[in-house]
């Protein structure tokens, strides 16, 4: 039986916070909410987001957080509710709804853009979604959710005020104060307010830039600094920017047309995000965009391409720009390109290899750094958490969505500012929120999963763990052929893949030398060990490592295949 919002707690009740995801990294948020007695607890989940791959995850693009823990209880999950549409939030969806299975809730741009991606993974039939107005009511049991209108960098942030008989608590999601977004409505202070006033138990906050003094910057002064830039320049122009970032597109669709340039949308995502801001009534009074095929039939001045890829994903339309294998779009001599956009922390020398190469074809760069005003962050600085204290009052601060040392941060920030209480958790640990004084009262699994070729797989599956370990130190392959007497029918042959040489000459001499320890091996065994094959396989991989680790100081993967005649 469930226990409504507005009645009082049981004996045993808890109100628990848990992270699996999004505490001690920037990225992939999945945040719990329990309540109840620890044997029967009723669960909500705020976003299910991932994260991407870099430089240490070989082949691997998406990373999801591990929600063994809370799939465990799937039965007990009353609803999964979502903040906004950026994909550190909603990007595992398609991936983990089927391990959960719980409704999912959204406001109205959040729910068309998760639509899409569930109708992509062959899932869109199955699942529940409730699309709730902004500043719209939640009753899931035991919590009565209300939505907070906030400001991002993205179309319909919102806080949730999640109200439980043991205490509200103020989950902010990611916010800034802006007072003017261009897109959406103003922060809604009034509400928070009232929400402070109530009494706020505990505020669980976004710690992004909680080491950047003063405050974010507005999206209207970006609008100037573009529409300036924009209508001075000559031949032919792109500019990059987050794609769900509507705010900034529209400003540089309205510079555009402003100069006399129609705009084409150069990347799916892009597409995409257009299609779910003109659902909501978003990019109204901006003209229709150009096809990438009409656009090369005009002069370079008449059109500007607004284009994903700013941080270097190799396959982005910007990349392929760069790299002149774009069937449409070519820049050179004489054009522009502008980086509307932060650098997301690990994407820096794919950016500036992008960089590079654009430069190198003749293109002119404009970036923040060398043209100040060019992109504002979506993410509150310390004089707008300042502020957000000052509104909620909470008696117990909670910092979220950060690294370790954000999170100790912001919880030193909320101490000086007279919060009373601060826990600052890592992935998988229980806070116990009410009753009583907030403390970590538990440890959970909790940990990563690769989609890897489109396969959900563990963080350390053997597969990963041989191919990270083999760009690392290399592979040898060695294969020999036995005949029926258990005799060598042929010297053993080996293959050397990603381990270093002076020339082909001397590599030919490594491999003769490590064919002759190959040989050395087999002959080394017994007659019964020659009948067995792993027998025979494991003796090689035993010489061979010990071979290269004496040659390069390395241990490669090594494959071994006998051949019976």
């Amino acid at each position: 039986m469930t226990r409504a919002a507005d009645a009082g707690p049981g004996p045993e009740d808890e109100l628990v916070f848990l992270p699996l995801g999004g505490s001690n990294e920037i990225g992939m948020n999945f945040n719990l909410y329990g309540y109840g007695p620890e044997h029967a607890r009723q669960w909500i989940v705020v976003d299910l987001g991932v994260t991407f791959g870099d430089l240490t995850t070989p082949g691997v693009e998406i990373i999801l957080p591990d929600p063994t823990f809370i799939e465990g209880h799937a039965k007990d999950i009353l609803g999964i509710v979502l903040t906004h549409a950026h994909e550190d939030h909603i990007g595992a969806a398609p991936w983990l709804w089927s391990r959960l299975r719980a409704p999912l809730y959204a406001t109205p741009f959040t729910a068309f853009l998760l639509r899409e991606k569930l109708r992509e993974a062959g899932i869109l039939d199955e699942v529940s979604i409730t699309e709730v107005p902004l500043g719209g009511r939640i009753s899931l049991g035991p919590f009565q959710i209300d939505l907070i209108t906030l400001t991002h960098s993205i179309p319909e942030p919102n806080g949730l005020a999640i109200r439980t008989p043991l205490g509200v608590v103020l989950h902010t999601g990611d916010w800034k104060i802006d007072p003017d977004p261009l897109t959406g409505a103003t922060t809604d202070e009034e509400a928070i307010r009232r929400l402070g006033d109530e009494g706020v138990l505990a505020m669980v906050c976004d710690s992004t830039n909680v080491f950047v003094d003063g405050e974010a910057g507005s999206e209207a002064e970006v609008r100037e600094v573009l529409s300036d830039l924009i209508g001075g320049l000559k031949g032919g122009v792109a500019a990059a920017c987050f794609a769900s970032n509507v705010a900034r597109m529209d400003t540089v669709i309205r510079a555009a047309e402003a100069a006399g340039r129609r705009v084409c949308l150069v990347g799916r995502s892009m597409i995409r995000m257009s299609q779910a801001a003109r659902s909501v009534g978003l990019l109204a009074g901006t003209g229709p965009f150009l096809e990438e095929s009409e656009a090369r039939g005009l002069a370079k001045s008449q059109v500007l391409y607004l284009c994903t890829g700013s941080q270097g994903e190799p396959r982005a339309a910007l990349s392929r720009i760069a790299e002149g294998s774009h069937p449409h779009v070519k820049l050179g001599a004489g054009d522009a390109c502008i980086f509307s956009s932060r650098v997301i922390p690990g994407n820096e020398a794919a950016i500036r290899n992008l960089q590079d190469k654009l430069a190198d074809r003749g293109v002119r760069l404009y970036t923040d750094r060398d043209h100040p005003g060019l992109h504002v962050s979506g993410h509150p600085c310390r004089d707008e958490l300042a502020r957000m204290y000052q509104w909620a009052r909470p008696k117990i601060a909670v910092p979220t969505h950060g690294e370790r040392r954000h999170l100790l941060e912001h919880a030193a920030f909320a101490k000086d500012l007279q919060v009373a209480e601060t826990v600052a958790p890592r992935n998988g640990d229980m806070v116990r929120l009410a009753p009583g004084p907030a403390a970590i009262i538990d440890e959970t699994p909790a940990g990563r999963l690769y989609v890897d070729a489109g396969v959900v797989t563990p963080e350390n599956g053997e597969a990963f763990r041989e191919r990270r370990h083999a760009a690392s130190n290399g592979l040898l392959g060695v294969s020999l052929a036995v005949d029926g007497r258990g005799r060598l029918a042929a010297p053993p042959r080996v293959r050397s893949v990603g381990l270093p040489a002076a020339d082909d000459r001397a590599l030919s001499l490594v491999v003769a030398e490590l064919e002759d320890v190959a040989a050395h091996a087999f002959h080394a065994l017994d007659g019964y060990d020659r009948e067995d094959d792993a027998a025979i396989e494991a003796a090689l991989a035993r010489a061979l490592k010990k071979a290269a680790f004496r040659l390069w100081k390395r241990r490669p993967v090594v494959e071994a295949i006998v051949l019976r005649l």
